[in-house]
Protein backbone atom coordinates (compact mmCIF):
# COMPACT_ATOMS: atom_id res chain seq x y z
CA UNK A 1 0.00 0.00 0.00
CA UNK A 2 1.34 3.41 -0.93
CA UNK A 3 1.21 5.83 1.96
CA UNK A 4 1.79 9.53 2.25
CA UNK A 5 4.08 9.32 5.25
CA UNK A 6 2.18 12.25 6.70
CA UNK A 7 3.04 14.44 3.76
CA UNK A 8 -0.24 15.75 2.48
CA UNK A 9 -0.43 18.90 0.41
CA UNK A 10 -3.59 20.87 1.12
CA UNK A 11 -4.83 23.38 -1.46
CA UNK A 12 -7.18 26.07 -0.17
CA UNK A 13 -8.94 28.38 -2.65
CA UNK A 14 -9.84 31.71 -1.05
CA UNK A 15 -12.05 34.33 -2.68
CA UNK A 16 -11.16 38.00 -2.22
CA UNK A 17 -13.03 39.22 0.88
CA UNK A 18 -15.11 41.71 -1.10
CA UNK A 19 -16.86 38.80 -2.84
CA UNK A 20 -16.26 35.93 -0.42
CA UNK A 21 -19.09 35.06 1.98
CA UNK A 22 -21.35 37.74 0.51
CA UNK A 23 -24.42 35.94 1.88
CA UNK A 24 -23.21 36.64 5.39
CA UNK A 25 -23.51 40.38 4.84
CA UNK A 26 -20.85 41.05 7.48
CA UNK A 27 -18.14 42.60 5.33
CA UNK A 28 -14.64 41.66 4.21
CA UNK A 29 -13.06 41.54 7.67
CA UNK A 30 -15.18 38.59 8.75
CA UNK A 31 -14.75 36.88 5.37
CA UNK A 32 -10.97 37.11 5.64
CA UNK A 33 -11.03 35.95 9.28
CA UNK A 34 -13.03 32.85 8.34
CA UNK A 35 -10.41 31.96 5.75
CA UNK A 36 -7.56 32.66 8.19
CA UNK A 37 -9.07 30.31 10.78
CA UNK A 38 -9.41 27.58 8.16
CA UNK A 39 -5.86 28.00 6.88
CA UNK A 40 -4.43 28.06 10.40
CA UNK A 41 -6.07 24.72 11.18
CA UNK A 42 -4.60 23.18 8.01
CA UNK A 43 -1.14 24.54 8.78
CA UNK A 44 -1.37 23.08 12.31
CA UNK A 45 -2.53 19.66 11.10
CA UNK A 46 -0.02 16.93 11.98
CA UNK A 47 -0.28 15.08 8.65
CA UNK A 48 -0.06 18.16 6.43
CA UNK A 49 3.36 19.01 5.04
CA UNK A 50 2.42 21.84 2.69
CA UNK A 51 -0.47 24.30 2.42
CA UNK A 52 -1.02 26.16 -0.84
CA UNK A 53 -3.45 29.08 -0.76
CA UNK A 54 -4.83 30.16 -4.15
CA UNK A 55 -6.35 33.62 -4.12
CA UNK A 56 -6.72 36.90 -5.98
CA UNK A 57 -6.53 38.76 -2.65
CA UNK A 58 -3.06 40.33 -2.64
CA UNK A 59 -3.40 41.23 1.04
CA UNK A 60 -4.07 37.65 2.14
CA UNK A 61 -0.74 36.27 3.33
CA UNK A 62 -1.38 33.62 6.00
CA UNK A 63 1.76 32.38 7.77
CA UNK A 64 3.05 28.91 7.08
CA UNK A 65 1.64 28.73 3.56
CA UNK A 66 2.66 29.10 -0.04
CA UNK A 67 0.50 31.61 -1.86
CA UNK A 68 -0.45 31.35 -5.51
CA UNK A 69 -1.78 34.76 -6.50
CA UNK A 70 -4.40 34.88 -9.25
CA UNK A 71 -4.77 37.92 -11.51
CA UNK A 72 -8.52 37.73 -10.93
CA UNK A 73 -10.88 35.23 -9.26
CA UNK A 74 -11.08 32.13 -11.46
CA UNK A 75 -13.62 30.05 -9.57
CA UNK A 76 -13.02 27.30 -7.04
CA UNK A 77 -12.29 24.43 -9.43
CA UNK A 78 -9.90 26.50 -11.54
CA UNK A 79 -8.13 27.73 -8.41
CA UNK A 80 -7.77 24.17 -7.13
CA UNK A 81 -6.41 23.06 -10.50
CA UNK A 82 -3.78 25.81 -10.37
CA UNK A 83 -2.80 24.79 -6.86
CA UNK A 84 -2.65 21.12 -7.84
CA UNK A 85 -0.35 21.97 -10.75
CA UNK A 86 1.97 23.74 -8.33
CA UNK A 87 1.82 20.82 -5.88
CA UNK A 88 2.70 18.21 -8.49
CA UNK A 89 1.17 14.75 -8.71
CA UNK A 90 3.73 12.85 -6.65
CA UNK A 91 2.17 13.60 -3.28
CA UNK A 92 -1.24 13.07 -1.75
CA UNK A 93 -3.30 16.22 -2.28
CA UNK A 94 -6.47 17.60 -0.76
CA UNK A 95 -8.64 20.52 -1.82
CA UNK A 96 -10.13 22.16 1.26
CA UNK A 97 -12.68 24.95 1.13
CA UNK A 98 -11.66 28.10 2.96
CA UNK A 99 -14.87 28.55 4.92
CA UNK A 100 -14.45 26.12 7.81
CA UNK A 101 -13.68 28.48 10.71
CA UNK A 102 -14.33 25.88 13.42
CA UNK A 103 -12.05 23.29 11.75
CA UNK A 104 -9.99 21.28 14.23
CA UNK A 105 -6.54 20.14 13.03
CA UNK A 106 -6.95 16.69 14.58
CA UNK A 107 -10.27 16.15 12.80
CA UNK A 108 -8.74 17.19 9.48
CA UNK A 109 -5.93 14.71 10.21
CA UNK A 110 -8.51 11.98 10.83
CA UNK A 111 -10.23 12.69 7.52
CA UNK A 112 -6.96 12.61 5.61
CA UNK A 113 -5.90 9.41 7.37
CA UNK A 114 -9.22 7.82 6.39
CA UNK A 115 -8.65 8.83 2.77
CA UNK A 116 -5.12 7.41 2.88
CA UNK A 117 -6.36 4.10 4.29
CA UNK A 118 -8.90 3.81 1.46
CA UNK A 119 -6.49 4.86 -1.29
CA UNK A 120 -5.74 1.37 -2.67
CA UNK A 121 -9.41 0.86 -3.54
CA UNK A 122 -10.60 4.47 -3.66
CA UNK A 123 -7.82 6.83 -4.72
CA UNK A 124 -10.18 9.81 -4.83
CA UNK A 125 -12.43 10.69 -1.89
CA UNK A 126 -14.59 13.56 -0.70
CA UNK A 127 -16.34 14.83 2.42
CA UNK A 128 -19.88 16.12 2.19
CA UNK A 129 -20.90 19.13 4.24
CA UNK A 130 -23.18 18.86 7.29
CA UNK A 131 -26.25 19.26 5.07
CA UNK A 132 -25.13 16.41 2.83
CA UNK A 133 -25.44 18.32 -0.43
CA UNK A 134 -22.21 20.29 -0.63
CA UNK A 135 -18.55 19.32 -0.36
CA UNK A 136 -15.83 20.63 1.94
CA UNK A 137 -12.87 18.36 1.15
CA UNK A 138 -11.68 16.40 -1.89
CA UNK A 139 -8.62 14.13 -1.85
CA UNK A 140 -6.41 12.34 -4.35
CA UNK A 141 -3.74 9.72 -3.72
CA UNK A 142 -0.20 10.18 -5.05
CA UNK A 143 -0.06 9.77 -8.82
CA UNK A 144 -3.82 10.38 -9.20
CA UNK A 145 -5.28 13.57 -10.69
CA UNK A 146 -7.19 15.72 -8.21
CA UNK A 147 -10.72 16.12 -9.59
CA UNK A 148 -13.16 18.64 -8.14
CA UNK A 149 -16.67 19.81 -8.98
CA UNK A 150 -17.44 22.40 -6.33
CA UNK A 151 -20.56 24.56 -6.45
CA UNK A 152 -24.25 23.80 -6.01
CA UNK A 153 -25.01 20.13 -5.43
CA UNK A 154 -21.32 19.26 -5.40
CA UNK A 155 -21.72 16.11 -3.30
CA UNK A 156 -23.81 14.51 -6.05
CA UNK A 157 -21.34 15.76 -8.67
CA UNK A 158 -18.42 14.19 -6.86
CA UNK A 159 -20.25 10.89 -6.52
CA UNK A 160 -20.98 10.99 -10.26
CA UNK A 161 -17.28 11.50 -10.92
CA UNK A 162 -16.59 8.28 -9.02
CA UNK A 163 -15.20 9.79 -5.82
CA UNK A 164 -15.76 7.81 -2.64
CA UNK A 165 -17.57 9.58 0.19
CA UNK A 166 -15.70 9.43 3.48
CA UNK A 167 -17.88 8.36 6.39
CA UNK A 168 -16.97 11.04 8.92
CA UNK A 169 -18.93 11.61 12.12
CA UNK A 170 -21.89 13.93 11.69
CA UNK A 171 -20.33 16.41 14.09
CA UNK A 172 -16.88 16.44 12.48
CA UNK A 173 -15.62 20.01 12.08
CA UNK A 174 -14.47 19.08 8.57
CA UNK A 175 -18.15 19.11 7.56
CA UNK A 176 -19.13 22.50 8.97
CA UNK A 177 -18.73 25.19 6.32
CA UNK A 178 -20.18 28.67 6.74
CA UNK A 179 -22.48 30.28 4.18
CA UNK A 180 -25.19 31.88 6.31
CA UNK A 181 -25.38 33.95 9.52
CA UNK A 182 -26.91 30.95 11.27
CA UNK A 183 -23.99 28.74 10.27
CA UNK A 184 -21.57 31.43 11.39
CA UNK A 185 -23.21 31.56 14.80
CA UNK A 186 -23.00 27.76 15.01
CA UNK A 187 -19.30 27.98 14.13
CA UNK A 188 -18.79 30.47 16.92
CA UNK A 189 -20.39 28.07 19.36
CA UNK A 190 -18.08 25.35 18.09
CA UNK A 191 -15.04 27.52 18.79
CA UNK A 192 -14.29 29.56 15.66
CA UNK A 193 -11.69 32.18 16.41
CA UNK A 194 -12.63 35.00 14.10
CA UNK A 195 -13.87 38.37 15.38
CA UNK A 196 -17.12 40.09 14.66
Amino acid sequence: MQTTGGKWTVIIPVKPPAIGKSRLGLGPTVARAIALDTVAAAVSCSVVDRVIVVTADAAFRPPGTERLLEDSPSGIDAAVASGAALAGIGTARAALLGDLPSLLPEELAAALAAAEALAPEHPRCFVSDHEGTGTTLVTAAPGIELLTAFGGGSAAKHRALGLFELDLPADSSVRFDVDTPEQLEAARRRGAGHPG
